[in-house]
């Protein structure tokens, strides 16, 4: 941990800064994966801003205690080598549980992923950090809010312009055809080709089995991530006549179709393969 001084927190050439009553630490977690009934922290890392202006830091690697899926490594790059030889949550638990002492919280989506993977880690070793009472500042939250996230801001990211003529038919076709070539040059990493790009925009996100995350990949299992029944393998719930209930619900309802396919086969006993490593 460490700690240094700045003149102020977010004040630089005078612009407004954010006020604080109190400390606000911001922190992020690198996990085994999604549940925070059954999976546990890989990485912490925290800042605890001062009303003085002073900074300090955290920064762990933890042993989870369990294997880390290779689908949470292919996102975070932590292996089971990495954290070999790190301490157990429960050693660093007391350390961590000051540095929080008396803070507000932020971070981005920390509301609904970080904040209830920490305060689970501390329950399972028996401490009550009270973190779910805290006063909790989401960037992701702010930022959805406030920036929109239509064409128009599209142009002005990948083109440096205003979308003057926003909703005119041949304007959104050109503005649209300027930010494929842009996004093409930008990032490297982006299929080159049709076929290919047709693919990438197809494919779930990495540990996902559809688009919304509805169904995840967790030890070689399509695992719900969602609703009462969140955490349980999509072939647990299958098997479970009262919770069958619930994929039949899923049917119903205005899934995506990637999920609703998924559901379906897994109703009558059949299961998607985990991709080969």
């Amino acid at each position: 941990m460490s700690t240094t001084r700045q003149p102020g927190l977010f004040d630089e050439a005078g612009d407004r800064s954010l006020e604080l009553e109190r400390a606000l630490v911001v922190f992020d977690l690198e996990t085994t994966g999604v549940d925070p009934s059954s999976d546990r922290i890989v990485e912490i890392s925290a800042c605890r801003l001062d009303p003085d202006g002073s900074r300090g830091w955290l920064d762990h690697r933890v042993n989870p205690g369990m294997p880390i899926p290779p689908e949470a490594t292919a996102i975070h790059g932590i292996s089971d080598h990495d954290v070999a030889a790190a301490p157990r949550f429960e050693d660093l638990a007391g350390d961590i549980e000051a540095f929080f002492e008396g803070a507000d919280l932020g971070g981005f989506n920390v509301a609904r992923f970080d904040l209830p993977v920490l305060d689970a880690e501390f329950r399972r070793v028996g401490r009550d950090a009270d973190l779910t009472g805290r006063r909790v500042v989401d960037v992701m939250t702010i930022f959805h809010r406030k920036e929109r996230r239509d064409l128009g801001a599209a142009v002005r990211l990948y083109l440096g312009r205003e979308h003057d003529d926003a909703h005119a038919a041949r304007a959104d076709v050109e503005a649209t055809v300027g930010i494929l070539e842009a996004q093409v040059r930008r990032y490297a990493d982006l299929p080159g080709t049709v076929e290919e790009l047709d693919a990438w925009c197809k494919a779930p996100p990495p540990g996902a089995l559809d688009h919304g995350r509805r169904l995840v990949w967790s030890a070689g299992e399509a695992v719900v991530n969602f609703g009462p029944h969140r955490g349980r393998s999509l072939r647990e719930v299958a098997a479970d006549a009262d919770a069958r209930g619930f994929l039949r619900w899923i049917l119903g309802k205005d899934f995506d179709a990637d999920v609703k396919r998924i559901v379906a086969d897994a109703l009558d006993g059949k299961f998607p393969e985990a991709p080969a490593e």
